[in-house]
């Protein structure tokens, strides 16, 4: 009989060889269950929780997934009419909420350290046919980084990522089944630090409990972090991460965000990486992308350049960046407002595009600049030169984020762009502004022939219905702190 693994063309050498040692490590590892994950649209894993016995099955023949669970925004609403005539006609395979199947990466697996004998795997979505669903949006990033490869180049990526965490004072609220609600409440939480004093070792021990238990989940899950750090915020904390392969790198912060929420839920914390949580007086959080490039035939950093250009001074890109690595930049440049609405995806988001608050408002880069864009670190002889993307939001799909990047940047080494001189007034009024909102970010996103044609048309029609219909419930909103508390701090 043909194991569906054989349908999905997934057979190998190297895939029979790991599923052996996943075998082997489901006795040495002592696990009675395994939670097969997938990361949905907006970045948070969902998981079917199969015994051991069930697992080594499921290795062969897949898990099925109800197909709706593509199908929600934000408040995991359903967007499409699937059981109405033609409801889902634009998505062919998804009517009447039937089943995907679950195909899991037998290397992947991971011993959850927060709970005993859980273990954690990546799965990837097929059709009931055996063919690859293109929405899935690790397969995007993918096909981003065969894009890439074509180009001769591989992309790597270091993150620092702002979150916040606090104590959980009262659960009760959002577990009382008089009060349950769609989507429900959040608990009730205090500060673990109260801010407002940057990297204040004063704070650190005073938080060091939560910042203990999210390093123990990192490095007992494999995530290469670097560093945990006070940030300005009250209750605000950044972790920093080693620079690895892109797709390396996505994948660690989808398993880093999804587990130390759980992990210090368990021990009474609140973590949320919502931009800016719905209190008064709060900092908003960023995630800053840092990106560059290797060429593929020599193995060298591409943005590296032994000597200025002649004739560059310090405001020019190709001062600091290779031919390559300006272009890749002035791509960001121009694709940047298209691609606002997959590096900050939440309506909550854009209220931290504002000046003097170490985030973006416009559309600048600069050298070492903190306030623009693009902030360009390093220079002529150093193999560490980047570009830093300070676009993002730390509830951003890792997966869509580094794929922008990657067809904006591509179109700008294949136009030959040019990027204008450096910025040094990143909050200048006169400079192209950023999207204002969710809704201005879509529209700015469908504008953008390169994005949507890197994506693919089915795919861009597919997210923004789903963060249309988040942009119109946050408009419509009464109370939109009761929206940002019920859709984003309990829920991202």
């Amino acid at each position: 009989m043909t194991v569906f693994a054989e349908r999905c063309g997934l057979r190998d050498a190297g895939r029979d060889q790991a599923l052996r040692r996943f075998e082997e490590q489901l006795a040495e590892l002592e696990l009675s269950m395994v939670r097969f994950a997938w990361c949905d649209l907006h970045g948070v894993t969902r998981v079917k929780t199969l015994t051991a016995a069930a697992a080594l099955r499921a290795m062969h023949q897949g898990v099925g997934l109800v197909s709706t669970m593509l199908l929600k925004d934000t408040s995991d609403r359903t967007v499409y009419p699937v059981f109405e005539r033609d409801g889902t006609a634009q998505l062919p395979g998804f009517s009447f909420a039937g089943n995907l199947m679950l195909m899991a990466d037998p290397a992947s697996l991971r011993r959850l350290p927060w709970t005993d004998g859980i273990g954690w795997v990546r799965g990837e979505l097929f059709f009931q046919d055996g063919q690859p669903v293109m929405l899935d949006t690790r397969r995007l990033l993918q096909q981003a980084l065969a894009r890439l490869e074509q180009a001769g180049f591989g992309m790597t990526c270091g993150l620092e990522v702002e979150f916040h965490i606090y104590r959980i004072d009262d659960e009760s609220p959002r577990l009382d089944p008089e009060r349950a609600s769609w989507p429900g409440l959040a608990p009730a939480v205090s500060m673990i630090h109260p801010g407002y004093a940057l990297l204040s070792e004063a704070w650190a021990d005073l938080a060091e409990e939560p910042l203990r238990i999210v390093q123990h989940t990192a490095q007992a899950l494999g995530l290469p972090l670097l560093s945990l750090e006070i940030e300005l915020g009250p209750s605000q904390v950044e972790a920093v991460f080693e620079a690895t392969d892109a797709l390396t790198a996505a994948d660690s912060m989808v398993l880093f965000r999804n587990g130390v929420r759980q992990a210090l839920q368990r021990a009474g914390y609140h973590a949320t990486f919502m931009c800016r949580p719905p209190f008064p007086n709060i900092m908003s959080s960023g995630w800053h992308l840092h990106q560059s490039l290797v060429d593929l035939s020599s193995g060298r950093p591409a943005f590296e350049r032994d000597a200025p250009a002649p004739g560059s001074g310090p405001r020019d890109a190709r001062h600091a960046l290779s031919d390559a690595g300006a272009a890749w930049l002035a791509g960001l440049l121009a694709h940047a407002r298209g691609m606002a609405a997959l590096c900050t995806p939440t309506a909550n988001g854009f209220a931290r595009f504002r000046p003097n608050a170490l985030a973006p408002q416009s559309v600048l880069w600069g050298r070492d600049n903190r306030g623009a864009l693009l902030r360009v670190i390093g220079g002529a002889g150093d193999p560490a030169t980047r570009i830093e993307n300070r676009l993002g939001e730390p509830a951003a799909n890792p997966y869509l984020y580094f794929a922008a990047q990657i067809h904006a940047g591509l179109d700008g080494i294949a136009r030959g762009l040019a990027p204008p001189p450096a910025t040094d007034a990143p909050y200048d009024p006169g400079a192209e502004r950023l999207p204002a909102s969710l809704a201005d970010a879509l529209d700015a996103l469908r504008a953008d022939a390169t994005l949507v044609q890197g994506f693919g048309a089915a795919f861009i029609d597919y997210f923004e219905r789903a963060k249309r219909s988040e942009a119109r419930r946050f408009s419509q909103a009464d109370d939109i702190l009761d929206f940002e508390r019920r859709e984003y701090f309990s829920r991202i």
